[in-house]
């Protein structure tokens, strides 16, 4: 573990040498790209330089203890601090092995989130919405960009289906633990008896692929442009702005219509369909590995849940940690970051018993 912090620190001094020299400065693809390297050092660098520093503190507070005639008062104050800095090595090693975890290659990504109406009619569709405004409040409060790819609405201020992109450092880091079935349990507006219904929504969070990353065979698609309808314009509604491209051999099918422009609505859906077809290659990779695995959101029956929003207890409980916070209404509005960074210790976590284990193997 040591050869490696030892040679991350040599890295990032080296990357900060590299960004004083004049010559590289003058190439800003480099400079980027130097600099994105230098910022995810930053915190195991950091880390290890504290660690470091703590360890030399220690060894400082047992030379003191070991020498012989001391004052006792000094002795006593060596002692409680050699205790508070084996207690903060300890946490710093634990700190060190999680940032050493290998990384998930799409962590830095910006990603696409697709939200769809699941069981439970018009409620499952104003359900949706509810995770929309919840994801899109979240984003804005970290300073993320929220841009809206395709939706389709129910008409009462719900959606079927709407798909979005959030960009920003890291994104796909914060998000990709919020796939599978969110669940709601809530006395719907239309209901007149008062009764607590039961509805579901299916969200899946992608990672944004380039077009180098995942290469889409022109001879694979079909494109059809048809005029796109409801509201957006006079252009929308009277020419053949809208498109659907379908990947003739996996049959995924993508509409976009949002845009006035064909080609606008073009690149979406097929910025969309990268997406699509990269989650489709590692499911298909994962499967290989294991004999069984469900699909990222399972089919939306309110059986399959990841989580479940209780707005008669104002109770929020994500199933897969049995975490339970009790602010429904606080939640919905964006703050989910207690269970974001749950949800990130938990995988952490699991992966370092898996480490420890093959490591005793």
């Amino acid at each position: 573990m040591f050869e490696s912090l030892a040679n991350a620190e040599r890295r990032y001094e080296e990357i900060g040498e590299l960004l004083a020299d004049p010559a590289v400065l003058a190439d800003y693809e480099k400079v980027a790209e130097l600099a994105r390297e230098r910022a995810e050092l930053q915190d195991l660098v950091d880390t290890y330089r504290a660690y470091k520093a703590a360890d030399r503190q220690l060894a400082e507070a047992r030379t003191l203890l070991a020498e012989d005639g001391q004052d006792p008062e000094l002795a006593e104050l060596a002692k409680a601090e050699a205790a508070e800095l084996e207690e903060r090595l300890e946490q710093l090693r634990q700190r060190l092995r999680t940032l050493l975890l290998p990384k998930d290659p799409n962590d830095s990504k910006n990603v696409i989130v697709e939200i769809r109406a699941g069981a439970g009619g018009d409620e499952a569709g104003l359900f949706a919405a509810d995770l929309f405004r919840m994801y899109t409040r979240w984003a804005e409060g970290h300073g993320y960009k929220v841009e809206v790819l395709s939706q389709s609405e129910t008409g009462i201020g719900g959606f079927k289906e709407v798909i979005f992109s959030v960009r920003g450092q890291g994104v796909y880091s914060r998000l990709k633990h919020e796939s599978g079935v969110h669940r709601v349990q809530r006395v719907p507006v239309t209901e007149s008896q008062g009764r607590i219904h039961t509805s579901t929504a299916t969200v899946a969070v992608l990672p944004e692929m380039s077009e180098v990353e995942v290469e889409i065979n022109p001879n694979d698609i079909r494109i059809d442009v048809f005029r796109a309808g409801g509201p957006g314009g006079q252009s929308v509604n009277t020419t053949d702005s809208a498109v659907r491209v379908t990947h003739l051999p996996t049959g995924i099918v993508v509409s976009c219509q949002d845009e006035k422009s064909q080609l606008q609505n073009r690149a979406r859906a097929l910025q969309i369909l990268r997406a699509r077809l990269y989650a489709l290659e590692m499911e298909r990779q994962i499967a290989e590995q294991t004999e069984a695995r469900r699909s990222q959101v399972g089919t939306g029956e309110r059986s399959e849940k990841v989580r479940t929003y209780n707005f008669p207890q104002n109770r929020v409980t994500d199933h897969r940690i049995g975490l339970t916070l009790y602010r429904l209404d606080s939640i919905l509005e964006g703050d989910i970051d207690e269970i974001i960074e749950a949800l990130i210790a938990h995988e952490q976590a699991e992966r370092l018993a898996k480490l420890g284990k093959e490591d005793e193997d």
